[in-house]
């Protein structure tokens, strides 16, 4: 019984596609003589003999035959009278080769053997995955749902490789069920003990960047490059690109006729607002297109402390910064500069820091956050507004307004 089990733990591994012919065969050898090396305390006069097609194997032991009463080294050497009852015109000196049952391993070896059998087996598989989803990463990928945790959707792919979807690399509006496929990025693998994990994100900017690729030909042909990609999953996101042919439209091209080419990537992405640019080398140029829709009246930009103070008409303010400050924060990091918003005709607006004495430090950074600096940006805003904006109270928001109209009623 154990011979056959035996024979059927890797027969069944015949048919593995992650693992080639060779490569078997040579798992299955060494499995072997390492059982042999501890039946027999040495496996050099073993040939072993392996068909991984029929799922069997032959295991022959070569020993040279001596006079009786001469043997020293059992498991290289076999009496004369012994060698006979294998074949009666065996001399001394010859060679014999004795074929060894697997049976005559003993049970327990047997069992062993099979489970370090299965055991390599799986560890190749796992090292050629791992290896597989290694360079997938960045890639987009789709997998099945599997089942859903609190924390995470376990996805498998055809292949029955399961593939992690934690709850922070998802789409704040992403609802899956057990058998949708979930598209995304390979976004890391790890080999945690045997088994390699493999993680998914759908919020990575690189997830966006792929799905340009995937839907809009002049990207995936090189036609058109993209610059940057920044991102607040499923609320924003701004995409910088360009071509080096004068005659492509870059922005025309990846938004296509009334939204046509983009949509799809939209409703992927949780209806996320998308706001394709074009790039261009001139800083101030680049920063006013990161600021759209908002229309920029001047620029003054200084390159060594990577700032940028922006003068808007008051009705262009808002826009700039967007709901929850999500415009002037996109843009700054599709820039790389941090953008300060001034309102034209601001002379009179006192800057919201000469009320440090009077407001928290902490209070005035959450106002800058959201692109507040001065004392008049925030008194033109409505307290409902403010308060989605920044993650202050209301109550908080209040003090701040009456201390400002304090300062200007004097």
């Amino acid at each position: 019984m154990e011979n056959i089990a035996l024979i059927e733990s890797f027969s069944e591994f015949k048919d593995d596609k992650l693992i080639d012919r060779v490569t078997l065969m040579a798992i299955l050898e060494d499995v072997f003589r390492n059982a042999l090396k501890k039946k027999f305390g040495d496996d050099d006069n073993f040939d072993i003999i392996v068909n991984p097609d029929k799922g069997d194997l032959e295991i022959w032991r070569n020993r040279v035959v001596v006079a009786d009463g001469e043997v020293q080294e059992p498991n290289q050497e076999i009496s004369l009278s012994e060698a006979r009852k294998i074949e009666p015109d065996f001399e001394v000196g010859e060679d014999v080769s004795e074929e060894v049952k697997l049976v005559d391993l003993g049970r327990r070896a047997i069992l062993a053997l099979r489970q370090n059998l299965i055991s390599k087996i799986h560890e190749h598989d796992n090292t050629i995955i791992y290896k597989q989803f290694k360079d997938l990463i960045g890639e987009i990928y789709t997998a099945e749902v599997h089942h859903i945790r609190h924390r995470a959707v376990i996805l498998l792919d055809d292949e029955g490789n399961e593939i992690v979807l934690p709850k922070e690399k998802q789409i704040p509006s992403d609802f899956f069920r057990k058998g949708d496929n979930v598209k995304g990025v390979i976004d890391s693998v790890e080999l945690k003990g045997a088994k390699p994990t493999i993680i998914m994100s759908r919020s990575s900017p690189a997830f966006l960047e792929k799905l340009f690729e995937q839907e809009i030909p002049e990207v995936f042909d090189g036609l058109i490059t993209i610059k940057n990609v920044v991102r607040i999953p499923g609320e924003k996101a701004k995409v910088a690109v360009d071509s080096y042919d004068d005659r492509i439209d870059p922005v025309g091209a990846c938004v296509g006729m009334k939204g046509s080419r983009i949509h799809g990537i939209v409703r992927e992405l949780g209806n996320e607002n998308i706001d394709v640019i074009n790039y261009t080398n001139n800083l101030q140029l680049y920063i006013t297109r990161a600021l759209s829709p908002a229309r920029v009246t001047s620029i003054k930009i200084n390159e060594e402390t990577k700032r940028a103070e922006v003068i808007l008409k008051p009705e262009e303010v808002s826009k700039a910064i967007g709901r929850g400050g999500h415009n002037i924060r996109l843009a700054g990091q599709l820039t790389g500069y941090e953008i300060d918003v001034f309102r034209e005709g601001a002379e009179e607006d006192v800057e919201l820091s000469e009320f440090s004495d009077e407001i928290e430090p902490w209070i005035i950074k959450e106002f800058s956050k959201a692109g507040l600096d001065t004392a008049k940006s925030i008194l033109e805003q409505d307290v409902q507004d403010l308060v989605k904006r920044t993650d202050l109270e209301e109550e908080t928001i209040n003090d701040v307004i009456r201390i400002l109209r304090e300062e200007f009623e004097e």
